[in-house]
């Protein structure tokens, strides 16, 4: 079993960075390859990015790409969502989840999940 705790949303303005944290107990932390999700009021939930187990190797959706980075810090069992330039459209409760497998987009299988934390960009 594998308890995720998301943290560090908020409000920002436009064009202002954010850096959201989820860490993780339970699991050795190095098994499990990370993914952050969005879900906007009314939207479906979507793939904002992950980092793998292995290799910590890094993918993000085209809307976040060049503006979001994601890390991991083993040792702290600790992945980080970094967020740059944001913009009102990135509005959304972010969640970060964990799987044994590889990074996929697909949040159904996940079998871990953080409570979320709410980020608000203004205009």
């Amino acid at each position: 079993q594998v308890h995720l705790v998301d943290s560090g949303g908020g409000l920002v303005q436009a064009g202002g960075s954010l850096r959201l944290s989820c860490a993780a107990s339970g699991r050795a932390f190095s098994s499990l390859s990370m993914g952050w999700f969005r879900q906007a009021p009314g939207k479906e939930r979507e793939f904002v990015g992950g980092i793998t187990r292995s290799d910590g190797n890094t993918y993000y959706a085209d809307s976040v790409k060049g503006r979001f980075t994601i890390s991991r810090d083993n040792a702290k069992n600790t992945v980080y969502l970094q967020m740059n330039s944001l913009k009102p459209e990135d509005t959304a409760v972010y969640s970060c989840a964990a799987r044994p497998g590889t990074v996929v987009l697909t949040p159904s299988v996940y079998d871990y999940w953080g409570q979320g934390t709410q980020v608000t960009v203004s205009s």
